[in-house]
């Protein structure tokens, strides 16, 4: 494919490459790319030794750099200099700031997340960067709501119209798409690890169908969020029929006692609705001396008391009746509690020790909720943990890292309990763990009192100044300016968005049959899984890292390999192929339709822009040779290799 195919683009392939060679060496040093080097790590960046913990799989939050390195907000760690060089490398590529404005620095704000991020940067004397000119903040904005890129109707029409509130506008247009709802139950999916099968348990895909279609329909009814978790959380029923008690399922552990499955689904609760990843640690055993330099509250935390949370689902029953390949039935016993009898399985040795007696009876560590035997326990705690601060706290901050890369809490799933009040600081040598820690609670308390709606919040967050700032930047960056959101951080588009831009793009559909569903999906961002579908398009998908909802997250490395895919892939080849003749160019390539006018339109189509001067007249030099269809064609591989279709900036 490669000699035959190439060869044609040659010329066209100087507007792509002059782009890509520049970022290979940095490419290189990514991890987990086909490039990696070794480098020297910087002294403060030097990794202690975990602690020893042959129970504990989540190493990577032991990757503490000793208690100096607890001052995160003043010594970005490894992944803010990651985060902040990868901007800086992406927006050098992207050249100028068309259409940027200064944003309001200075106040006053109407909204509360602009008071906070503004008003930090003032004290801290950071400019921010300029606002995002219109096309940029289209882009950016269709992606992060829907994960499609805008046409090339849409851009002309929204920078030609003057109505100040038309991105206010464009927002709620947005917000109200049924694109918004497929964007969002791949998200979902993806933080509810809903899959057919994993390394532990094999839902089967009409469980996970059902599970997919149900959270596709809550997000179509707009159903308040704590709802929606309650229902996960208190799930009984025909895994096939009822989606929600897929939730349940999942958190099976298929070797061990029953307590190892208790476990498991609390540390998936705890993790995926609090935040509290440390759990899986605690589960072995007492914080003290494991996480010391990790989690203060965590240190402070004891096996027994989490426990007690792993007791809120000794009651849940999971059988299949029909045997192998039919639906799980998931339960409540009437009876039951979380037995300290074990010697073997995944965690050590369960026993009673001084007054810690068996069966543990489930309390709710952040309330002190102790649950009496005759209550339903998953009912008690669905009512306690989303009624739980933290609770909003955390939705809250996952959405917020979604459309900015990086949560106020960072990572977002490692919350410290112990350092969340500024008014209550922790002890030497440790700091407050949010960068904005008022703006945190504000935002769970408006999530709270907004009814736990999940498009509010997304409105306020893309309404701001601190969410349209433009991701290149007029002065000189400081890495340190990172976790002050002094500028908008790139990311790499992720599989789905990548293949469905593609295909958008260049006018060429990609039907999707998948076995149980009557009609084709139209978009990857449609599938109700990361295992679908087969074939090329899975290969394509694959080779951007979307994981797999289970033991491999989805991942941002950039690898040559990627880099190949887009310059070779039949997938990608194809589409450039017939765009000419079926596809979205088709009916540009008319004798009434100009060189200019045609360049421009393809790159509308592509990059959600107009080509700059220098680019227009490189592209109609392009055009003063061969077809106008071979071209077009030349022009729209180069532009699917451009660094500005790779990256959200």
């Amino acid at each position: 494919m490669r000699r035959t195919y190439y060869p044609r683009y040659l010329l066209a392939g100087t507007l792509a490459v002059v782009l890509i060679i520049p970022l290979l060496p940095w490419i290189a040093r990514q991890p987990g790319n086909l490039l990696a080097q070794e480098e020297e790590i910087p002294p403060e960046a030097e990794p202690v030794t975990p602690p020893e913990c042959p129970y504990f799989t989540h190493f990577e939050q032991y990757e503490a750099r000793g208690p100096e390195a607890l001052q995160r907000v003043e010594l970005p760690d490894a992944t803010y200099r990651a985060l902040s060089q990868e901007t800086e490398q992406v927006s050098r590529a992207l050249g100028g700031m068309p259409g940027a404005r200064t944003a309001n620095s200075v106040g006053p704000w109407i909204s509360r997340i602009d008071y906070h991020i503004f008003s930090l940067l003032q004290q801290k004397n950071i400019a921010p960067a300029k606002l995002a000119g219109d096309a940029e903040f289209l882009r950016r904005v269709t992606l992060d709501l829907i994960g499609h890129i805008p046409t090339a109707e849409q851009v002309q029409q929204f920078v030609a119209d003057t109505d100040p509130q038309k991105r206010a506008r464009a927002i709620d247009r947005l917000l109200d798409s049924p694109e918004w709802v497929d964007r969002w139950t791949m998200w979902l999916g993806d933080l509810l690890k809903n899959n057919a099968a994993s390394t532990q348990i094999n839902r089967g895909a009409l469980a996970r169908d059902a599970f997919y279609q149900w959270i596709k329909s809550s997000l179509q009814q707009n159903k308040p969020y704590n709802q929606m978790v309650s229902e996960l959380i208190t799930a009984q029923g025909d895994s096939y029929q009822y989606g929600p008690a897929s939730f349940i399922v999942g958190g099976t552990m298929s070797m061990g006692p029953a307590q190892d499955t208790y476990d498991r689904q609390w540390v998936q609760t705890a993790t995926m609705f609090l935040g509290l990843r440390n759990f899986d640690c605690l589960l072995c055993h007492d914080g003290a001396g494991h996480l010391d330099s990790v989690n203060l509250w965590g240190s402070r935390t004891t096996r027994t008391q989490a426990w007690g949370m792993a007791a809120f689902f000794s009651r849940a029953r999971i059988t299949r009746p029909g045997g192998n390949g039919t639906a799980y039935l998931v339960s409540e016993a009437a009876a039951g509690g979380y037995n300290l009898n074990t010697t073997s399985g995944n965690r050590p040795t369960r026993a009673p020790s001084g007054t810690v007696r068996s069966p543990v009876l489930p309390r709710y560590l952040f309330s002190g909720h102790q649950v009496a035997a005759s209550e339903n326990f998953r009912q008690v705690l669905a009512g306690e943990l989303t009624s739980d601060l933290q609770f909003a706290r955390a939705t809250v901050n996952y959405v917020w890292a979604h459309f900015f890369g990086i949560g106020i809490v960072d990572p977002p799933d490692a919350f410290d309990l112990a350092r969340l009040d500024p008014r209550n600081p922790p002890p030497d040598p440790w700091t407050v763990q949010p960068s904005h820690p008022a703006l945190l609670d504000e935002l769970a308390h408006g999530f709270v009192n907004d009814s736990y709606d999940l498009k509010t919040l997304m409105r306020e967050i893309t309404n701001s100044q601190a969410y349209q700032l433009s991701s290149r930047y007029d002065g000189q960056w400081d890495v340190t300016y990172t976790r002050y959101y002094a500028r908008h951080l790139v990311r790499r588009l992720e599989s789905e968005e990548m293949a469905d831009a593609v295909v958008q793009s260049s006018g060429v559909p990609n039907p999707m049959t998948i076995a149980g569903y009557t009609s084709p999906f139209q978009w990857t961002m449609q599938l109700p899984d990361t295992s679908l579908p087969g074939g090329t398009v899975g290969t394509f998908l694959n080779t951007f890292l979307r994981g797999d909802r289970d033991e491999n997250p989805r991942r941002q490395d950039l690898s040559v390999s990627q880099a190949l895919s887009l310059m070779n892939d039949s997938f990608v080849i194809n589409r450039v192929r017939a765009a000419t003749s079926t596809g979205r160019l088709a009916p540009l390539l008319s004798a009434s339709t100009s060189n200019t006018q045609l360049i421009q339109a393809i790159y509308r189509n592509v990059l959600s822009r107009d080509p700059a001067q220098d680019e227009l007249t490189a592209a109609l030099a392009l055009f003063q040779t061969g077809t106008r269809a071979t071209r077009a064609q030349d022009l729209l591989w180069a532009l699917y290799n451009k660094v500005d279709f790779i990256f959200d900036y």
